[in-house]
């Protein structure tokens, strides 16, 4: 992994939530303060990102939803000039689908992606596989 900011927006995600950290150590060494805890909410309120097939479990239209709440969410904070970097760190899948609904002033601040399943991993291990 490549240098991470102080600072820096660090979300882990997968389908089914997110732990969103700070970046409040160094470049060369980074250390997580854990800022938040998401899951999917008010499902009926958003459809799901992407093209769902026909055929698709409620549990991949839950995934597929989810990842459309964390992508807008991640934007709104882009605009509202939240944060300055960001580094996502999910599974193939769930990046894969929030890619194409990142804000242009998101893509701009996102320093790195890591398509790694991390989120129920220990503080410790998540920074380590951050570490330079």
């Amino acid at each position: 992994m490549n240098k991470i900011p102080s600072g820096t927006l660090v979300v882990v995600a997968d389908g089914q939530g997110a732990r969103v950290f700070r970046n409040i150590g160094t470049p060369m060494a980074p250390s997580l303060q854990q800022l938040d805890l998401l899951e999917l909410v008010n499902m009926n309120d958003d459809g799901p990102s992407g093209v769902i097939a026909a055929d698709a479990s409620g549990q991949e239209i839950h995934e597929a939803t989810f990842a459309k709440q964390l992508a807008l969410g991640l934007n709104e904070g882009a605009l509202k000039d939240q944060y300055a970097h960001l580094l996502l760190v999910a599974d193939p899948q769930t990046l894969g689908r929030m890619r194409p609904l990142l804000h242009k002033q998101t893509q701009q601040r996102l320093i790195g992606e890591m398509a790694k399943t991390l989120t129920n991993a220990r503080l410790e291990d998540i920074e380590r596989a951050l570490a330079p």
